[in-house]
């Protein structure tokens, strides 16, 4: 578990999750909707590699994430835009967690190792009318929470920060 400051922003919601393994490996439920404060329509898997930070990103119609990392190790970063109240936790192969992030709050993550990440979402993605707006990543209130200083970066968030 990340050693970074961790602060509980309301509705933001950590499901462990329990791995069933034995010699051939291990079994995992991912995902209970009847846990989730509202449905999810659209799951999204990703690679990053170690020192890529994806985000911070947030949603103008308010789409809520329920974050996982499948392999290897993610550290979840959250700002709540307008209290400055951030939430930071280290989830993945060392600490088996789901992160539910509702609404409009800032959210993304960093590669700490190699890995393969999952997005739950509760708003398909429209790419004709996009409503991802960014917060860069070396904003203030969120800087000292990453593990990078010279993150690996897309064209998207490297104009966020600029």
């Amino acid at each position: 578990m990340s050693d970074t400051p961790r602060s509980t922003i309301a509705d933001i919601r950590r499901l462990p999750l329990r791995l069933f393994a034995d010699e051939r490996g291990w079994f995992c439920e991912l995902r209970r909707e009847s846990l989730l404060p509202e449905p999810t329509v659209q799951t999204n898997v990703s690679l990053s590699r170690q020192g890529v930070i994806r985000g911070l990103h947030w949603h103008a119609r308010g789409q809520s994430d329920l974050f996982s990392c499948l392999q290897g190790m993610a550290r979840v970063v959250v700002l709540d835009r307008e209290t400055g109240e951030t939430f930071t936790e280290d989830i993945g192969e060392d600490n088996p967690v789901a992160i539910w992030i509702p609404g409009a709050l800032a959210h993304g993550f960093e590669a700490l190792t190699d890995l393969i990440f999952c997005y739950h979402v509760t708003r398909e993605y429209d790419p004709a009318q996009p409503d991802e707006l960014g917060v860069p990543w070396n904003d203030p209130r969120v800087v000292d929470l990453w593990s990078t200083k010279e993150p690996t970066l897309s064209e998207r968030d490297l104009s966020a920060a600029s």
